[in-house]
């Protein structure tokens, strides 16, 4: 549920508060240009009772809403801080019962989202079969393959975000956005009613008209506003910018294991007015 009626082009505080509390939030995974300035930003206005959608997988991003109590239910494949070990917030609230977590894969997600995108209420999957994580989704059903007698598949129903946000390396003032081979986001601003990103630089021109760039923008008709954050996924990293920020990870490992070193980093590095 994006709000307001400005242009395309808006401030970062600006695009946070378009994400309404209890809004339906889709993000990327950390390899795909994540809004990390955007989600300070959204923490810092105390944004409540989202349900997020990892698509498939988060790590940082998830790890820090979780930690400033911004989610009501997390849908992800995993959430981890990958060769920094595991998520510390996600792996708190998964043994307080703190959050509502809705296990998926990650072709299940994308197929969820993929429904939403071609406006159909499901599509149909094979590779769950025969795993747990049918016992534990009531909202996944078997089958019968409708050309085949006796073939099952898993009906896995259109994920439909409110709000896509993620972190692209360029964008122009029509909207355009240039996303490069990250298609994935493509089918994540199919999929949301609003698409709301950052970029790293603001591009004098139009992309779509031309040429050079044209192959891999996502158009404007499905960008809802944008923000313009350099340096906006650090201290993760941005294909062809930079690469993520390894000394700042391993620290926040290390200061996010227990309740009172997650505040502090939130006063050092995030929202000093939400961990007073």
């Amino acid at each position: 549920m994006a709000t307001g009626d400005s242009g395309p082009m808006i401030d970062l505080d600006a695009l946070a508060a378009r994400i309404e509390d209890g809004c339906r939030l889709a993000i990327p995974p950390d390899y795909s240009g994540v809004a990390m300035a955007a989600t300070r930003a959204l923490i810092a206005r105390r944004a409540r009772n989202l349900d997020l959608i990892c698509c498939p997988t988060s790590g940082l991003q998830a790890d820090l809403l979780i930690g400033a109590d911004c989610l009501r239910m997390i849908e992800t494949a995993a959430v981890s801080l990958g060769e920094f070990g595991p998520a510390p917030r996600f792996v708190k609230a998964v043994r307080d019962g703190a959050i509502a977590i809705r296990d998926a894969t990650c072709p299940a997600i994308h197929a969820g989202l993929q429904a939403a995108e071609k406006g159909v209420p499901f599509l149909p999957l094979r590779g769950i079969i025969g795993s747990d994580l049918l016992a534990h989704r009531d909202d996944w059903r078997l089958i019968d393959n409708p050309y085949e007698p006796g073939d099952k598949l898993v009906a896995v129903p259109a994920i439909a975000p409110d709000v896509a946000l993620f972190h692209a390396p360029l964008g122009d003032r029509h909207g355009n956005l240039w996303i490069g081979r990250r298609r994935e986001l493509v089918v994540m601003a199919h999929a949301a009613k609003a698409t709301l990103a950052t970029v790293e630089a603001v591009f004098d021109g139009d992309l779509l008209a031309d040429e050079r760039w044209a192959a891999g923008v996502l158009p404007a008709l499905y960008v809802t506003a944008v923000a313009h954050a350099p340096r906006g996924a650090w201290p993760l990293a941005l294909s062809g910018q930079y690469a993520a920020d390894a000394d700042h990870l391993d620290a926040y490992r290390r200061a996010a294991r227990d309740d009172d070193g997650f505040a502090r980093y939130l006063a050092r590095h995030v929202a000093p007015r939400v961990a007073a």
